[in-house]
């Protein structure tokens, strides 16, 4: 079980790479003619830190409305399981059936199982919504992997200008590292090759490094940085 960590973290570590890749490459390209790389630095920061408290709100939102709205469903179920016993035994054994099950086989499962309240509540939260009460993702934990994901990738890029690099050339290639290996990762769960995987990660990343690049010197060459 992920607990609703896994998604979060995973591609809260891409938009980190990505997002912050192109936000210093756009500040960079600003001020490519200054030697001075404390903007780019400051920016990247900044971007980290935003970023990362937008990624675990949005995300601690999102996780949270999905579980109150399975608690919802879930408290709906037992609500008609406790007034119409019968109805729902008969409902629960219709879904066996269509499984392949015997008839007579299906009833007598589903009998059993609504001997117990909170069995049959269980059973048919799995059944009819495709939820386990049980393993309901954590919105905190959802927050709080996609916050340090996010931040983590977010930190690629400005860790060569913490160990005093003035150009942005070491932090793209770093970068780029990064997002073939995640890139690389995700096809562990898909059908594409790792090598497709890692490098349309790359493909991406560059291209939106390029484009906040591009813009960067456009606005800076024109005065308005």
């Amino acid at each position: 079980m992920t607990g609703g960590w896994l998604r979060p973290a995973l591609f809260g570590a891409m938009d980190g790479l990505v997002s912050n890749v192109a936000l210093v490459a756009g500040v960079a390209g600003g001020t490519a003619g200054s030697s001075d790389s404390t903007a780019v630095l400051l920016a990247g920061l900044a971007g980290l830190s935003a970023g990362a408290f937008s990624m675990a709100v949005g995300e601690y939102n999102s996780v949270a409305s999905q579980a109150e709205a399975a608690l919802k469903e879930i408290a709906k179920e037992r609500r008609e399981i406790t007034a119409n016993v019968e109805g729902e035994t008969a409902e629960l054994a219709a879904t066996y059936v269509e499984k392949g099950v015997e008839p007579a086989l299906a009833l007598q499962v589903a009998r059993q199982i609504h001997r117990d309240v909170d069995t049959a509540v269980h059973v048919h939260a799995q059944e009819e919504l495709g939820v386990d009460p049980d393993d309901l993702a954590s919105p905190m934990l959802a927050a709080v992997s996609s916050f340090a994901a996010f931040a983590f990738g977010a930190l690629v890029p400005l860790l060569p200008y913490l160990f005093g690099a003035g150009a942005l050339l070491p932090g793209v290639l770093l970068t780029l590292l990064a997002l073939f290996c995640c890139g690389a990762a995700v096809t562990r769960v898909t059908i594409r090759p790792w090598w497709y995987g890692g490098l349309r990660m790359v493909l991406l990343g560059g291209g939106a490094a390029g484009v906040t690049y591009l813009v960067g010197s456009l606005v800076g060459g024109a005065g308005l940085g």
